[in-house]
This record gives C-alpha cells, structure tokens and sequence, in this order.
C-alpha cells in the first residue's frame, strides 16, 4: 500500500464530507459501509477500492477524480 497516496484519497474524503457537512455515519449508510471503515479509510488505516471510491463520490454528490485531485 502506497501510504502517502492513500493518505491523500483519504484527506480529500474527509474535505469533501466536512464541506458537504455530512458525518461519517451517513456517508457510511450511503455507501454500504460501517463507519469505522470510513473512519479507516480516510486515516489511511485500510486502503479501499475504485468501486468504493466511485460510491463515496456519488454519496458526496461530486465527480469521482475530485477525489484523487492533490494539491502540489
């Protein structure tokens, strides 16, 4: 696992949550997950799949590669 990389997938989630004001608890309903896999994933704890990212884009109601957009 690419740690820094998925550091950054999970620090763009957890933007894009907090911006939308949805907890970890909802976006974790939406997506068919348990909280603490978000919790894990955007932690960088567990890596996760496009598939997963693809629905936690959808759950924010943005386009998926906002997701692996980093700032330089």
């Amino acid at each position: 696992m690419d740690k820094d990389f998925v550091l950054r997938v999970g620090k763009n989630i957890r933007k894009y949550r907090k911006l939308k004001n949805i907890s970890q608890f909802k976006l974790a309903i939406e997506t068919d997950v348990t909280p603490a896999a978000i919790a894990n994933i955007e932690h960088a704890r567990s890596d996760t799949t496009l598939t997963k990212i693809n629905a936690i884009a959808k759950a924010l109601n943005i386009e998926p590669y906002k997701l692996l957009e980093f700032d330089k």
